[in-house]
């Protein structure tokens, strides 16, 4: 099969979606100037820098989280484990921007220390980050928000034998459609020039 995206696919479904995958999760957290607090997935995000370090995500549409980051210029990307998968899939729900997903939710948040934002205080890992660029893309409403990590939580447990341990929590990621998978299977592979 082969098709051009501005024509149409023709499947009932977009496989756009689920060709790029597993897609890493970032649930990112963020307050507005009024001080209302946001909680959201995303699944179009990475990291993308390792010099200084910095991740992005993407926004389709202007969501809270986008509106939050706009006016304060940080936001949290907090790392999903597969036990917080039902917890993050509730923070997917559409909500006035005065809800505080971590209350709906019943999530225990926690302060950030080099930006004023909230974290999920019990993920595997938190990246607080100061906005590097906001860019707005191709289409109707698709936005990019690059941003510098300027401080980093590690819940004690992930870490083994001084590195960072996905096996301890087994991440969670997008596949598409409605499709997830959990990280269980991991191995080593060394580089030619290793």
């Amino acid at each position: 099969m082969f098709y051009i995206p501005k024509d149409g696919h023709g499947l009932p479904h977009n496989p756009f979606n689920a060709i790029v995958s597993p897609r890493p999760i970032g649930w990112i957290s963020s307050r507005g100037a009024e001080g209302h607090d946001n909680l959201a997935p995303y699944s179009f995000f990475n990291a993308v820098a390792y010099v200084p370090p910095q991740v992005m995500f993407c926004s389709t549409g202007t969501k809270d989280s986008l509106m939050n980051i706009r006016e304060t210029g940080v936001f949290c990307v907090n790392i999903v484990e597969t036990a917080a998968q039902d917890v993050m899939n509730s923070t997917s729900k559409s909500h006035l921007p005065t809800v505080d997903e971590f209350e709906a939710a019943g999530i225990e948040k926690a302060e950030c220390e080099s930006v004023v934002c909230p974290r999920v205080a019990n993920a595997p890992a938190n990246l607080e980050c100061r906005v590097v660029k906001l860019i707005q893309l191709e289409g109707k409403d698709n936005h990019m928000v690059i941003g510098e990590v300027t401080g980093v939580h590690i819940r004690d447990n992930c870490l083994k034998d001084g590195r960072f341990d996905v096996t301890t929590f087994q991440p969670l990621s997008r596949l598409g459609y409605r499709d997830y998978a959990v990280v269980e299977n991991v191995f080593e592979l060394k580089r030619p020039d290793d």
